[in-house]
């Protein structure tokens, strides 16, 4: 399996409507009972650190430059309804958003692929090979039982190991393309619209579509502070996870890939994740938004870290099984902000049946290359020395890094 597709997979990422209006859209209610309200999904993160995508520059990172956190943005749009033409939406956004008057919702014409699990380093379809060795929790050793050894060329080609992500934190997204009759989401093929360092989410937003009636909100709370993790070797062999305290955090989540390449095996070798939760929890809802209250269940489970804590030690067994590189990826979960219309009554016996609903999440998650020189005090926006090790493994990465297969 090569480095640079693992690179790839991990590091990895969304005024017609308003003319068109709400004529066309059936009746809300059916003779059975009220129907399904349209429900709206803004997820708003600030990603820093090595993930491509965004502003991210890798030459900048190999010359000594800094990559600046990039603001991400993904919307999702769930109706019960069925327009009679095409369907049409747009987020209208305020002045601050920098993305212009607004953004269309696009409908694909089949289900996102981020609504499915994938291994990561894996192509659809390909055979699998190698391994997966799984570590968990913060401390200076792995305890007894780790690593758990998963054998992927026992699997069927595409087929995601049983015991792999997470089941007990699912990932939760209230509107997907499966469970909308009609569906539309941005970032999408059609707008070139992007986010920039100075975008703000501040003030009134409006969605207006020919599938849902128009909803409106307003937003007080603007991307989080962006996260700084840096990680250093000890004289146990353990590394020193340690970051930044981010406003507004509930609760933090650090994991690892790494890689050990093996002799002989067509470029096939293992590959070593680990996790800073307690239990062996991977995937599901810890690689994407997490509402506050769930956040505060996995904090009492200790399968996230309460945002009081700043720092956590990656096991040396973890180090020793991946000596050819890994990289870290650290999340900050953040608040909530739910709407609805009309509102929820202040009497919970009061019958509510709203119109729509909307739900804006946020994050600030950061990613960066462990234990190469360099490396432990620059978040990744530091030059490493370019060293060769056996098979040409710290090339591969580089040239993975950069799209290609060149090494130094």
């Amino acid at each position: 399996m090569r480095v640079s597709t693992i690179l790839k997979i991990t590091t990895a990422t969304f005024a017609a409507g308003a003319a068109i209006g709400l004529a066309i859209i059936p009746d809300a209610r059916s003779q059975s009972g009220p129907a399904r309200p349209a429900r709206y999904d803004m997820d708003v993160g600030t990603a820093s650190g090595i993930g491509l995508g965004g502003n991210f520059n890798p030459l900048a990172m190999l010359r000594g430059g800094r990559n600046e956190p990039r603001k991400e943005l993904y919307l999702r749009l769930g109706s019960g309804q069925r327009p009679a033409v095409a369907p049409s939406a747009n987020h209208f956004m305020p002045p601050g958003a920098r993305l212009g008057a607004s953004v269309p919702l696009l409908t694909p014409p089949r289900a996102p692929d981020g609504e499915s699990e994938q291994v990561p380093g894996q192509n659809a379809g390909e055979r699998p090979q190698g391994r997966i060795l799984i570590f968990w929790g913060c401390g200076a050793h792995a305890p007894a039982g780790q690593p758990v050894i998963i054998d992927l060329a026992r699997l069927s080609s595409g087929q995601v190991p049983a015991g792999l992500f997470s089941t007990t934190v699912p990932r939760d997204r209230s509107v997907t393309y499966s469970n909308s009759t009609t569906y539309g989401d941005w970032p999408n093929g059609t707008s070139r619209a992007q986010l920039s360092a100075p975008s703000s989410l501040l003030g009134a937003h409006r969605i207006a579509g020919n599938y849902s009636p128009e909803i409106g909100f307003s937003l007080d709370q603007d991307f989080m502070s962006a996260l700084t993790a840096n990680s250093a070797g000890q004289a146990d062999q353990s590394i020193l996870l340690s970051w930044n305290s981010v406003a507004n955090a509930t609760g933090y989540y650090a994991w690892t890939m790494g890689f050990r390449s093996q002799e002989g095996r067509g470029g096939s070798g293992d590959m070593v994740w680990w996790s800073s939760s307690a239990s062996q929890q991977f995937g599901g809802a810890l690689w994407d938004w997490i509402s506050p209250g769930t956040v505060n269940r996995l904090i009492q489970q200790r399968v996230v870290m309460p945002p009081s804590q700043t720092n956590c030690l990656i096991p040396a067994e973890v180090k020793a099984a991946a000596p050819d590189f890994m990289m870290g990826n650290l999340y900050g979960y953040g608040p909530e902000a739910n709407f609805a219309y009309p509102p929820r009554p202040a009497n919970a016996r009061t019958p509510w049946h709203p119109i729509w609903t909307a739900r804006v999440r946020y994050r600030s998650s950061t990613s960066w290359m462990v234990g190469l020189p360099g490396e432990e005090a620059s978040n990744g926006n530091q030059p490493a020395p370019c060293r060769r090790r056996r098979g040409g493994v710290l090339g591969g990465v580089i040239g993975g890094v950069l799209g290609g297969n060149s090494g130094c």
